[in-house]
C-alpha cells in the first residue's frame, strides 16, 4: 500500500535489486526514471524526506526522535519497518510511517556501500587485465608463427655437424657450432620484430648480429640492422630452419666450427645442407607484451578489448556476491596509468573496464583489491609480469622506482572516493634475489605515502618477495604504517617435493607447514596478513571429487586465520580447478556455510 511520500513500487524495486530504480510518476509528477543504485535511491530519499518534512512542519533529527530512531547505526533497519507500514494508519501516522520507510532506505543504502568485513573470502580475476596465455591459451591462437613470441628461447643445432650453435663465453665473442649439448650459452631469447624477423639475445644479455667479413659474433649491448635476423621454416617439418642474415645470405656450420653468414644455395632440407639447423624451442612466455606485440596494435587492440568486455561481466559480480565472497583481487599493469595511449606494445582500454568494475562491485557490496601485477620493467622473470624476454629489471633504478611510485598514486587517486575500494596492492610477487630488500623496502614506503595521500582508509598491501629464506622480512617496515597487510602466496605446487605427495601429506602439509609459516608473519599488533593467492590444485592423480572437496576446506580452514583474508586464484581458467566458478558450481568448494 502506498504511503504519503514513498510508494510502494519505489520500495519493491530496490529491495528486489531489479535493473532499474524508479519513482512512481503519476503518485509524484516531475520524478525521473533513474537507474538502480545505491546513490540514485539516496536521491529518491531526500526528496521525499523533504516532502515529508514540509507536510509535518518537523525537521529531519525532530522526526527521528520522535520516531526513536537513529540514522548513526548504518547497515541495521529497524525490524518492524514493514510492519509498522502495512497496518491501517490516520494521516499523520502515516506520514511518520513514511518516514520510517527513509530511514530503512537509509540502512540499506549505507549497508549497501559498506565496506566488507575481514577477514575477506576474495577471488583472483586473473587472465584479464593482465593476460596469462596459459588461463585463456585460445586469446593467442590468431597469432602468426605463435611459437614464435617474444621471449621464445630456442636451440640450434647443425644437420651437419651434428652440434650446438654457441655464444662463447656466454656473450661477448664470437659464435660457434661445436657444441654436443645445450645449455645456457646454446640457448636464444627471441626478440620478435614480425612473424618472420627476429632479433637473438644470448646468456649475457648480448645480440648476435654479422660483421662484415660475414662472421657471427654476440657483442651488440642493443639490436640494429645487423643484428636483426629472418628465419624460415620447411614446409615439411616447421622446427627444420634456415636463418636468412641482414646480408640476404644464410648462416652455415662450417667444418672447422665457425658460423658464417656467406651461404647463398637453395635448399632441399636434406640433412647434407650446413645452412639448415634442427631447431629445439626450449620455453616460451603468453603475456600482455606477447599477445600485443604478436598481434600488432591494430589487431591487438580489437582482440584485447572484446576479451576485456566479455571475459569478465556483470552476471560474474552477482555470481561472486551470491556465493559468499566478499571481495575481488583485480591485476592490473603498470601501463594502465597511461591509457589511452600506454607504450608501444601495450594497446589501451582496460582503464574504461576497470572503472567499470568499480560500478558492479559497488552494485554487489563487494570489496575491491587493485594489484599491482605488472610493474614496469618486470619484477620477476614471469609472463604475468609482462616480461618481454624472462628479464627482472625492476627496481635497478631510482627512475624506475618513482615510475612505480606514479602508478600507484594514479590508481589510488582515481578510485579513493569509490566505497568498493578496499586496498591498493604494491606490487605482486617480487622475486629475490633479483630485487634488493632495500630497494623493494623504499619502494613499499613510497608506495604507501602515495596511497595516503589520497585515501586514509583502503588498505596498502605488501607482496613477500618470492624465493626469500626470511618471511619475515618486511614485518619491522609494515607494523609502522597504519593500514599495511602482508601477502603471501601458498600452493601445493611449483616444488618437486609434491610430485610425490598423496592426498593426505598434502593436507597435512597445509595444516601443519602452510598454517606454521601464516602464523610466523601474523604477529599481534602487527600488519595485517593475506594469503593472497591459493588454489585447490595439486599434483595427486585421479584423485576424487571428495578429495579436492577435503583439500578446497582444508586450505580455507588454514588461510581464514589469515587476519586480512584470502583470495583464490582464479575466477575463470580453462584448467577446471584453477577456476573458482567451475569449482563452486560443480560442488568442489561451497562458502555458504
Amino acid at each position: 500500500m502506498p504511503v504519503y511520500g514513498m510508494p510502494a513500487r519505489c520500495w519493491r524495486q530496490y529491495s528486489d535489486q531489479e535493473d532499474t530504480f524508479r519513482t512512481d510518476g503519476d503518485r509524484e509528477p516531475g520524478r525521473q526514471e533513474l537507474h538502480r543504485h545505491p546513490r540514485y535511491a539516496n536521491i529518491c530519499i531526500a526528496i521525499d524526506a523533504t516532502l515529508l518534512m514540509a507536510g509535518t512542519g518537523l525537521t529531519f533529527p525532530q522526526l527521528t526522535m520522535e520516531l526513536g530512531l537513529s540514522t548513526a547505526g548504518k547497515g541495521t533497519a529497524p525490524s518492524n519497518c514493514l510492519a509498522t507500514c502495512k497496518q491501517p494508519s490516520p494521516v499523520d501516522r502515516r506520514k511518520h510511517c513514511s518516514f520510517l520507510l527513509v530511514l530503512c532506505f537509509l540502512s540499506r543504502s549505507s549497508a549497501a556501500m559498506a565496506a566488507p568485513r575481514l577477514p575477506v573470502r576474495a577471488v583472483n580475476l586473473g587472465g584479464w587485465l593482465v593476460t596469462e596465455g596459459w588461463i585463456l591459451p585460445s586469446l593467442f591462437d590468431g597469432i602468426p608463427n605463435n611459437d614464435l613470441l617474444d621471449g621464445t628461447q630456442l636451440q640450434f643445432k647443425s644437420v651437419t655437424q651434428n652440434a650446438y650453435v654457441a655464444a662463447e663465453n656466454g656473450g661477448g665473442a664470437a659464435l660457434v657450432a661445436n657444441r654436443p649439448q645445450a645449455s645456457g650459452w646454446e640457448t636464444f631469447k627471441m626478440w620478435r620484430i614480425n612473424e618472420v624477423t627476429f632479433n637473438f639475445k644470448v646468456f649475457g644479455n648480448q645480440f648476435v648480429g654479422v660483421q662484415s667479413d660475414g662472421s657471427l659474433v654476440a657483442t651488440a649491448a642493443t639490436p640494429g640492422r645487423s643484428e636483426t635476423f629472418r628465419l624460415v621454416r620447411s614446409p615439411g617439418d616447421q622446427y627444420k630452419m634456415r636463418i636468412m642474415a641482414p646480408n640476404g645470405l644464410f648462416l652455415q656450420a662450417n667444418k672447422d666450427s665457425s658460423l658464417t653468414a656467406d651461404y647463398g644455395q637453395s635448399t632441399s632440407w636434406g640433412d647434407d645442407d650446413p645452412s639448415v639447423f634442427a631447431v629445439t624451442r626450449v620455453s616460451g612466455l603468453q603475456g600482455e607484451y606477447q599477445i600485443c606485440n604478436g598481434y600488432g596494435m591494430a589487431k591487438a587492440t580489437s582482440i584485447l578489448r572484446n576479451h576485456w568486455s566479455t571475459y569478465i561481466v556483470e552476471d560474474d559480480f552477482r555470481f561472486i556476491s551470491k556465493s559468499g565472497l566478499t571481495a575481488v583481487r583485480i591485476p592490473v599493469g603498470w601501463w594502465i596509468a597511461n591509457d589511452p595511449r600506454p607504450p608501444a606494445p601495450c594497446v589501451g582500454g582496460s582503464l574504461k573496464t576497470l572503472d567499470k568494475t568499480f560500478k558492479w562491485a559497488e552494485k554487489y557490496n563487494l570489496g575491491v583489491i587493485i594489484d599491482l601485477h605488472a610493474a614496469p620493467r618486470s619484477q620477476n622473470p614471469f609472463e604475468h609480469s609482462s616480461s618481454k624476454d624472462g628479464s627482472q629489471d625492476w627496481g635497478t633504478t631510482d627512475t624506475n622506482n618513482a615510475q612505480t611510485v606514479q602508478v600507484i598514486d594514479f590508481l589510488a587517486s582515481r578510485y579513493a572516493k569509490s566505497p568498493s575500494l578496499l586496498a591498493v596492492e604494491l606490487m605482486n610477487e617480487p622475486l629475490a634475489p633479483g630485487i634488493s630488500l632495500e630497494s623493494l623496502k623504499t619502494y613499499y614506503r613510497d608506495g604507501y605515502n602515495a596511497v595516503r595521500k589520497h585515501s586514509s582508509k583502503a588498505y596498502v598491501i605488501m607482496s613477500n618477495r618470492l624465493s626469500s629464506p626470511d618471511s619475515t622480512e618486511l614485518l619491522e617496515l609494515a607494523s609502522g604504517l597504519s593500514g599495511s597487510v602482508i601477502d603471501v602466496h601458498y600452493y601445493a605446487l611449483f616444488n618437486n617435493m609434491f610430485d610425490t605427495f598423496t592426498v593426505q601429506q598434502n593436507i597435512d602439509f597445509i595444516k601443519t607447514n602452510y598454517s606454521s609459516a601464516l602464523n610466523t608473519v601474523t604477529r599481534q599488533n602487527g600488519p595485517l596478513t593475506f594469503v593472497g593467492e591459493w588454489v585447490a590444485e595439486w599434483k595427486v592423480p585421479n584423485a576424487t571429487k571428495q578429495e579436492f572437496e577435503m583439500f578446497a576446506n582444508a586450505q580455507m580452514d588454514v588461510y581464514g586465520k589469515a587476519t586480512f583474508g584470502w583470495a583464490y586464484w582464479t575466477l575463470k581458467n580453462v584448467n577446471n580447478h584453477w577456476s573458482m566458478e567451475w569449482m563452486i558450481n560443480n560442488g568442489y568448494i561451497s562458502l555458504k556455510s
